[in-house]
């Protein structure tokens, strides 16, 4: 009976989803946040598209080490909920996708991606709206600081200009997580696989940011979209619905315009997609072997 117990398939409850996705989105922000700044601060700059590396330093110089982690403070406080969403709903979503085979092929994947996606858009927008609030240049004499901007927003706006660009970032989120997991599952059926702990952190780290990149490369126009939304106060509001406002951008500053921020983006969410995978691996492994061991199944 022991044995049997040891061959069936283990799987992890919610409750560890959730925490090792909040800890793998934790570690990714904290050292990938400054290339949000800058992200942001090109999306939002209507002219010519400035060099990433020059605008880390400007910002450096001109405004000090603490103004490369402005507007942290509603990222960190989504980003646990945020990420053990995303990774709590991909695996929750991927037995809906699974072929009657039992299965998950490359379809599933990227279906369960999408939906994780639109499921954590939900979750994200408010905070985002306060983030790109602080992020921009323009704003810094406006809002003292995150409970100021939240103040302030609530106001002079109303409640429900925190989810302001709700339709763009399910635009972005779906676009991303389904490139994201999608690619990750065919990453990770296309290469060797490795029995060693480090071998498999390197797979896990190569296909994060491998998905991470491809992700990027998908949701950036939406996230461009979403950045402009949300960062309007007065009316008539220029930038409305994610379709129109894409031929909008493209039709006055040209369709590169749709992908300003994306090489900082990039250098986030690439390496910071490879980031997330390891460390949600890493946990969920770790709490697995302690689940087993809690049972007496190890």
């Amino acid at each position: 009976m022991q044995q049997q117990k040891k061959e069936q398939p283990y799987t992890p409850p919610v409750s560890h989803r959730l925490f090792a996705g909040g800890i793998a989105g934790i570690c990714e922000i904290l050292v990938m946040y400054p290339t949000d700044v800058v992200k942001t601060r090109a999306q939002l700059s209507v002219g010519k598209q400035q060099n990433m590396f020059k605008m880390l330093a400007e910002i450096y110089q001109k405004e000090g080490f603490a103004k490369m982690y402005r507007g942290i403070i509603p990222p960190i406080l989504v980003e646990a909920p945020k990420r053990a969403v995303k990774f709590a709903a991909n695996e929750t979503y991927k037995p809906i996708f699974t072929g009657k085979d039992g299965k998950l092929g490359q379809g599933g994947a990227i279906g369960a991606g999408v939906s994780a996606g639109i499921t954590e858009a939900f979750v994200v927008v408010p905070f985002e709206l306060v983030k790109i609030r602080l992020q921009d240049k323009a704003n810094q004499g406006k809002y003292s600081g995150t409970m100021d901007a939240i103040t302030k927003i609530f106001q002079h706006e109303g409640p429900f200009a925190f989810f302001k660009g709700l339709e763009s970032t399910l635009w972005r989120h779906a676009t991303w997580n389904g490139g994201y997991f999608g690619l990750i599952f065919y990453v990770k059926s296309a290469l060797t696989h490795t029995k060693s702990d480090q071998g498999r952190l390197f797979l896990d780290f190569c296909a994060g940011a491998l998905a991470g990149t491809f992700g990027t490369m998908l949701n950036t126009p939406f996230d461009v979209v979403k950045s402009r939304i949300q960062n309007q106060v007065s009316e008539p509001r220029k930038y409305n619905w994610t379709l129109p406002s894409l031929a909008t951008i493209a039709k006055e500053e040209g369709a590169g315009a749709l992908y300003k921020g994306f090489l900082p983006k990039v250098v986030r969410l690439g390496p910071g997609g490879g980031i997330l995978l390891v460390v949600f691996e890493f946990i969920s492994k770790r709490l697995k072997e302690w689940d087993l061991q809690r049972k007496g199944l190890k």
